[in-house]
Parts: structure tokens; sequence; C-alpha cells
């Protein structure tokens, strides 16, 4: 009885892992959102070292260590560092490129529109190629 229920369980897993859509391939949006939630989250945690492994190479080229890169986003991009709640907006996929609109309320009441760029690397993963933030007029585009 224990085999016939473990086999069972294995046999859900496996048709819950092949339904279509669960696959990173076939989500590249929900792939941006998780490697920026993930990024959001180490900012809050002040994890330095996190942060940074979800930057490009051509980021880590113009931040080469934690310390400033870390830096650069504490001053040029607080509400990314700091937000008060954050929510994805719309995103678009052209080749290799994935545009992800995130929408953020940070300190003093303001709200940010920002477009976060993800290029993919050559061992398939996506890395954060860039974020351009304004002050959100209620949508961008993309």
């Amino acid at each position: 009885m224990k085999i016939a229920s473990i086999a069972s369980a294995i046999a859900v897993c496996l048709s819950i892992l092949a339904l279509p859509g669960r696959t990173a391939a076939q989500e590249p949006a929900a792939v941006a959102q998780e490697i920026i939630t993930r990024q959001i989250e180490a900012f809050l945690n002040d994890d330095a070292t996190s942060a940074y492994s979800f930057a490009s190479p051509s980021i880590r080229e113009k931040f080469p260590d934690e310390a400033s890169f870390f830096e650069m986003v504490k001053r040029g991009y607080a509400p990314v560092y700091r937000p008060g709640n954050f929510g994805f907006g719309r995103s678009k996929v052209s080749g290799d490129v994935i545009l992800q609109e995130v929408l953020i309320s940070g300190s003093g009441g303001k709200h940010w529109t920002a477009i976060y760029q993800l290029m993919r690397q050559p061992d398939g993963s996506y890395k954060i190629n860039g974020v351009h933030m304004t002050p959100s007029k209620g949508g961008s585009d993309i």
C-alpha cells in the first residue's frame, strides 16, 4: 500500500510539472517578476551579495563590486531600495530581452513606474541589465 501511494504522489507531481506554461522558457514574464522580487527582497534585507547576483555582466562592469553597486542603488534608486509596496504591470518579450513594468509606492506617498530590462545570459538565465524610473503618471509605454 505504501508503494502505491508513493507512486501516486510521484505521478501527481510529474503531471503538475508537465502542465503547459509551467516552465521558465514558456513564461519569461513570470521569471522576470521572480528575479525582480528576489532582488528587492535582498535590498530590503540589506543583502548586497544576493542583490548583486541578479545584475547583468554589463552592470557588473560599471559597478565591479557589491559595495559600489549597493551604494548606487541606495542613492539613485531609493524607491527600489526601500519600496513601500510594489506590483507588476505589463511586460514585453523581444528575443532575449524582457521589459517588465513595476509599479512602486515609495516614501512620502510618491508613486513610481520602473521599467526593468532583463537579458538572457548564455546559460539561459536572466539578469537585470537596467532600470528606468519615472514618477508614475498612471501607466507607461513598453
